[in-house]
């Protein structure tokens, strides 16, 4: 089976959220279970020198956007067995940033197209073509309108991956004739057409073969109002060809035994040496050691979405009556960074606020938390609670989207479980399961094996990737 999965980012040549993530990680796992799967991906200007030197030029020409011809040129890399390509033009991916541009329709509009135009020139005819998010949706839309007189294009399938269903890809309406070079009829029966404007998930999601999203409740929910974004009604209409597969984590990657960035390495059965990670980072950022003291990490976006509203509202309460440390990291709205700010100068010794982003750090602090926090109003997947689980933090969650998918509820008279939950959004829910957690903290057999419930559950890519290509296999069955 040939597959080509196509994305705007990829670990390790360009990130910015989790996406990047699963181009980076998923096609090594379908390459280890016999996919012959490639990646294709913008040539960004920020890619590193060191992979753009190892880069082999394929091809050079030129592609229409619309009126306009514009240069496009074509480079592959293998690494780590899969082989990525990126597509190249200067004057559309030569920037300072990745996304967030006012020409950012046109510079994704050619990416879509030239991904299809240049299958001549890589010489290879995949099976299926996974698009993911806004930035890949109108290779759907483009296969279907411009290439099916081709029995080369006319045999592949598709399917369309959700990552976040909140980005769309959303322009004004005058890109259909000036920058995609479509009918307006397309605009005009919907395909296209959001609330007088253009959109490229809709036109992604209309045309795909199969829809799939990165949990099994973000699936479900994305078909209601309140998760819908103004598509539920579209998601609703394409249930039969929805579904929720988890995403993976790279544990060779993330991977408490051999990460290099930890104080001391450790597993499932070296416990001390975790809690040795906690006093090495308590020095580090000024904390009394105290190898007692529960450590409760946040390592987020500091953004509504990620619950920043109900830790605002109870870590005040939480930080007066419970002997705890809280460790933070990360960047995001000004209203918020200024008040943890304001916690750290008002517990000095139980706070530390890291307005920044260290992929040391984070590791760190994973190794070193002992609850981690992650109360999300809406979560499609969540990669924190993953790693945290691998390195034996336990998280307090809320139960939506992939935390309740992968966080199973810790149940004292049994013993089972990985963390807390707490289902309504809602500042006290969160403060009640967060003590939930701390009381069994206090127990230290418990405790010990929570740790080892969390470090032993697997959501490695190995089963997820089996998923995807049983979804492949179905799709290559499914009758136009």
């Amino acid at each position: 089976m040939k597959v080509l999965f196509v994305a705007a980012e990829a670990v390790p040549f360009a990130k910015t959220g989790g996406l990047a993530d699963v181009a980076g990680s998923l096609p090594k796992e379908l390459r280890n279970q016999g996919v012959d799967v490639r990646v294709i991906m913008p040539k960004f200007g920020k890619i590193s020198e060191e992979f753009r030197q190892q880069m082999e030029h394929v091809y050079d020409g030129e592609l229409q956007v619309s009126w306009r011809t514009k240069f496009v040129g074509l480079d592959k890399l293998d690494y780590d067995g899969v082989t990525f390509y990126f597509v190249d033009n200067e004057e559309y991916f030569n920037r300072e940033g990745f996304y967030g541009y006012d020409d950012d329709a046109e510079r994704f509009s050619f990416f879509s197209r030239a991904v299809l135009n240049l299958l001549p020139a890589m010489d290879f005819w995949p099976d299926v073509i996974h698009t993911n998010d806004w930035h890949a949706g109108l290779v759907n839309v483009f296969l279907k309108l411009e290439h099916m007189d081709d029995e080369r294009y006319s045999k592949i399938r598709t399917l369309y991956t959700i990552h976040n269903l909140k980005y769309q890809g959303v322009f004004p309406k005058n890109v259909m004739p000036d920058v995609l070079g479509l009918d307006w009829k397309y605009f005009n029966n919907g395909d296209l057409e959001f609330y007088d404007a253009v959109n490229f998930m809709k036109g992604g999601l209309i045309y795909a073969d199969y829809i799939s999203t990165v949990s099994h409740t973000y699936a479900q929910e994305i078909q209601y109002p309140y998760f819908g974004e103004h598509l539920d009604g579209l998601l609703r209409s394409r249930k039969d060809d929805l579904y929720g597969i988890i995403n993976g984590l790279d544990y060779e990657r993330y991977n408490p035994r051999t990460d290099k960035n930890l104080f001391e390495t450790y597993d499932v059965d070296s416990f001390d040496r975790k809690i040795d990670n906690k006093t090495e980072l308590q020095t580090l950022l000024g904390l009394p050691t105290e190898r007692r003291v529960p450590m409760v990490a946040l390592v987020s976006r500091l953004v509504e979405p990620k619950g920043m509203d109900l830790i605002v509202r109870m870590m005040d309460e939480i930080l007066q009556h419970e002997k705890i440390q809280f460790v933070l990291l990360g960047t995001g709205e000004k209203r918020y960074e200024d008040w943890f700010k304001g916690l750290a100068w008002r517990f000095p010794r139980e706070v530390s606020v890291n307005i920044r982003f260290s992929n040391q750090l984070a590791q760190r602090i994973y190794a070193a938390a002992d609850i981690f926090l992650m109360p999300s109003n809406y979560e499609p997947c969540g990669i924190g609670q993953l790693i945290a689980m691998r390195y034996g933090a336990i998280p307090v969650v809320r139960e939506t989207g992939g935390l309740k998918d992968t966080v199973i509820p810790y149940d004292k008279s049994t013993g089972r479980g990985t963390g807390f939950v707490f289902r309504d959004y809602n500042a006290h829910e969160m403060m009640y399961a967060l003590k939930r957690a701390l009381t069994a903290y206090g127990n230290f057999a418990e405790w010990h094996q929570l740790v080892q419930n969390a470090m032993k559950a697997d959501y490695s890519w190995q089963k997820s990737a089996k998923k995807y290509i049983e979804l492949y296999e179905q799709l290559l069955k499914k009758k136009d």
